[in-house]
C-alpha cells in the first residue's frame, strides 16, 4: 500500500529481518517519553503486545499497565488510530486472569483520547502460531495425547492473516469499533485434535482425562521441552467455549485447507513461548 512501517519491540537487539525497511524500537515502558517519541508522526498504531502467561515480574497485571502506558503515550504523540489485538470473551470481571487482563486493556482503550478499533480473535493459526502447530508436534513425537475433559468443547480457529486484513480494513474506518475476528469453521477440540493427527500421518493414542490432571500431565512436557506447554486459563478457557463466537465471519481461510497445504511443516519443530518472547 506504499505505507512507511516501523515497530516496537521487547527484543531490540535480535537480528531485523527487515533491516532498514522496518525500524525497530524499544517499548520503553520504564520511560514514557521516549516511548512516545518513538511513535511521533505514526498514523496507526497495531498494538499485540501481549503475554500469554506470568513468567518472573512480568505478570498480566504488569502488562495491562505497560498498555496503559502505551496508549497514553499515544494520545501524547499524536497517533490518529489505535487498532488492538484483542480476544473473544475478553471482560474486565472475567475469572480468568488473560481473559481479565484483556478487558481491562480494551477499558482502558476504549477510555482513552484515541480512535480505535479492538479486534477480537479466537485461536489464530499460521505458519508460527503456537497452539496448533505444538499439538500438531505432540501427535507427531508422542504415542499418547491427553485430552482435558470431554473434548466436546468448541473452538473457532482463524487464519493469521485473515486476522492481518481485518485489522488493516479497520484501520482505514472512521468510527470506533469492537469486532470478533473469527473464521468459517468451528471444531470441537476432539475434531481438531483429530484433523491434527490425519494431517500428520500421526499414530498416538488419544485418551480423555480430567483438566486438572491434564494441566499436571502438561507440566511434565513442559519440562522435557523448558516451556510452558499449557496454562490454566487455556484450559478453562476451553472448556467455558469463550473461543467461539456468535457474531458474522469474517475469516474466509478454512484451517482443513491451510492443513493440507502446510502438512509438511506444520508440527516439524516445537515452537516454544519462552524462547520466542521471554527469553
Amino acid at each position: 500500500m506504499g505505507k512507511r512501517v516501523r515497530t516496537l519491540t521487547g527484543h531490540p537487539d535480535r537480528q531485523n529481518p527487515f533491516a532498514s525497511q522496518v525500524p525497530a524500537f524499544p517499548f520503553n515502558f520504564d520511560r514514557p517519553s521516549d516511548l512516545a517519541d518513538s511513535l511521533r508522526g505514526v498514523v496507526t498504531l497495531y498494538n499485540t503486545y501481549w503475554i500469554r502467561f506470568s513468567y518472573g515480574q512480568l505478570t498480566f497485571d504488569r502488562a495491562v499497565e505497560n498498555t496503559k502506558v502505551l496508549i497514553k503515550a499515544a494520545e501524547e504523540a499524536g497517533v490518529q488510530r489505535f487498532v488492538h489485538l484483542s480476544i473473544t470473551s475478553a471482560s474486565p470481571d472475567s475469572s480468568l486472569p488473560y481473559f481479565r487482563g484483556k478487558g481491562l486493556v480494551e477499558k482502558a482503550i476504549t477510555e482513552s483520547r484515541l480512535s480505535y478499533a479492538i479486534i477480537r480473535p479466537t485461536v489464530i493459526f499460521g505458519a508460527e502460531s503456537i497452539l496448533i502447530n505444538n499439538i500438531a508436534w505432540l501427535l507427531k513425537w508422542f504415542p499418547i495425547f491427553i485430552i482435558p475433559g470431554s473434548g466436546d468443547y468448541r473452538l473457532q480457529p482463524v487464519f493469521v492473516e485473515d486476522v492481518a486484513e481485518i485489522a488493516v480494513s479497520a484501520a482505514h474506518k472512521d468510527d470506533n469499533m469492537v469486532i470478533d475476528a473469527v473464521g468459517p469453521e468451528i471444531y470441537t477440540f476432539d475434531e481438531l485434535v483429530k484433523l491434527l493427527a490425519d494431517k500428520t500421518h500421526s499414530k498416538a493414542w488419544l485418551i480423555h482425562i480430567r483438566p486438572q490432571l491434564a494441566l499436571f500431565f502438561s507440566r511434565l512436557v513442559g519440562y522435557v521441552v523448558k516451556d510452558v506447554v499449557l496454562t490454566r486459563d487455556e484450559v478453562e478457557g476451553l472448556l467455558a467455549g469463550l473461543l467461539v463466537s456468535e457474531e458474522p465471519v469474517m475469516g474466509k481461510t478454512l484451517l482443513r485447507d491451510w492443513l493440507e497445504e502446510n502438512a509438511g511443516i506444520v508440527g516439524s519443530q516445537y515452537l516454544s513461548e519462552l524462547k520466542q518472547h521471554y527469553r
